[in-house]
């Protein structure tokens, strides 16, 4: 808790603490006795509080999926000046994706990482969006976004009304302010702020970057188990929540940022928006980290589909068909027997979207670099690149256990077709080579003895 008068840079502990749990119905309290007993919204709260309901969800949404938390803050959100399109405008943020503001391409696409700016630039400055499908208007699609920044956000807030942030920090440990409470998210790491809830985002190792997912309509959950059984995968305990935290302080000219159909817009304030003294509810953020998923593997023959490294899923009204994945590669043991255990080559009716936060990936010998990302879209073929299939196949059926390790790999996967924006599409970064990692790749073909020489039809002679 932090009470002063004018504004000032809270320290974050060495240690934070947490609630564990996912989905959970928290209840945090800053100041002892701050929430109230027995009703929520009660004439005259503790303290002299205000209560505010923030609702993830509407308000007849079935109650397993319904998400709503009330919070009991200082002054309530509402108290700030009317908003106004942000000046300079972000022009890099998209959330309704068509013709005039993206591209349609099925060509397999990689960018090698982006450099930090030169140039003082916040999370919110720093982000843009690469590709996405859909609209946040309509509340359906998804925007693929990255950031790269080298200052904290200092006297301002971000949210997004469009949908939930999934950060994946890549380079540079975030300390995250919320309305909730506060965060520390390092790369290897996960951070989940639900769509609404105001953020600030300090950098305590200077330059970071990294990767977010942003999903409309709809919430990140735990993927089904099926046949695994009850235990496996991302547990539930491992999602951290943050304890509720607060400061009262007076901060003249206060700006709170928001993304509302993938414009900012700005609204002044003189106060801190993160005097929430106390919160219950299951809409909050949460992190995760990902060196405790419990990833499952073939243990006889063949390469198992990449769905088994399932962490979140933002579902559809179809069973089994994803909004978004977001999938992992973590180090993990390859045994199979008699078996290609690299990724196979693939065409996929949902589109795929990775990323590299350390070490390298299996299935690309050169060129996929922690910070770079790729696309394969569609319908788009993929899979390992020449030097991995001859080096895979040279080692013939005797491989033995192997234990792939130092690596975290993800992906973004999602039903919809995404559109890429310009800048992407034209960024320096952009490896215009990337189509030749295969094109090395040779017929291995043994059955010329089955091909007519006059017809080239295949009969047996």
């Amino acid at each position: 808790m932090e009470s002063k008068s004018t504004a000032a840079q809270p320290a974050f502990p060495a240690v934070l603490d947490y609630h564990s749990g996912f989905g959970n119905d928290f209840s945090s309290e800053a100041i002892p006795g701050a929430l109230p007993r027995g009703q929520n919204n009660p004439l005259v709260c503790p303290y002299g509080l205000y209560a505010e309901q923030i609702s993830g969800t509407s308000f007849t949404s079935p109650r397993k999926h319904n998400q709503r938390s009330w919070l009991y803050r200082v002054k309530p959100s509402v108290t700030h000046e009317p908003f106004r399109p942000r000046i300079p405008n972000h022009v890099k943020l998209v959330s309704e994706f068509n013709q005039s503001n993206s591209a349609a391409t099925p060509t397999q696409l990689r960018w090698r990482p982006a450099e930090i700016p030169e140039t003082p630039t916040d999370f919110v400055d720093g982000l843009y969006t690469v590709c996405g499908a859909g609209s946040s208007y309509l509340r359906h699609g998804f925007a693929i976004h990255m950031y790269s920044a080298n200052i904290s956000m200092e006297d301002c807030a971000f949210c997004s009304a469009d949908g939930d942030f999934l950060i994946v920090p890549q380079e540079g440990r975030l300390r995250i302010t919320t309305e909730c409470g506060r965060l520390e998210v390092s790369p290897g790491e996960i951070v989940v702020i639900p769509q609404g809830l105001r953020f600030a985002v300090d950098l305590p190792d200077g330059p970071s970057r990294g990767y977010v997912a942003e999903i409309f309509g709809t919430h990140f959950q735990l993927p089904d188990l099926g046949p695994i059984g009850a235990n496996g995968l991302a547990a539930s305990r491992d999602f951290l929540v943050p304890v509720a935290w607060f400061e009262d302080i007076s901060i003249p000219g206060y700006t709170v940022v928001q993304k509302f159909g993938g414009e900012l817009f700005t609204a002044k304030q003189d106060f801190s928006p993160f005097n929430v003294v106390a919160w219950h509810g299951n809409y909050a953020p949460y992190k995760y980290d990902l060196s405790k998923f419990c990833p499952y593997n073939t243990v006889l023959i063949d390469h198992g589909d990449p769905s088994i490294n399932t962490v979140l899923t933002a579902p559809t009204d179809r069973p089994g068909v994803a909004l978004l994945d977001f999938v992992i590669f973590p180090p993990r043991w390859l045994v199979a027997e008699h078996t290609f255990r690299p990724p196979y080559y693939h065409r996929n009716c949902m589109s795929e979207f990775m990323g590299l936060i350390y070490g390298g990936y299996e299935a690309k010998a050169d060129g996929f670099l922690p910070g770079g990302a790729s696309l394969h879209s569609c319908m788009t073929p993929h899979g390992p690149d020449t030097k991995t299939y001859e080096a895979t196949i040279a080692l013939g059926n005797e491989a033995g256990p192997k234990r792939i390790s130092d690596t975290m790999a993800f992906m973004f996967e999602s039903c919809l077709m995404p559109r890429v924006c310009p800048w992407a599409l034209e960024s320096p970064y952009m490896d215009h080579d990337y189509y030749q990692c295969w094109i090395g790749l040779k017929s291995h073909f043994t059955g010329d003895e089955y091909i007519s020489k006059d017809s080239q039809d295949v009969t047996k002679k």
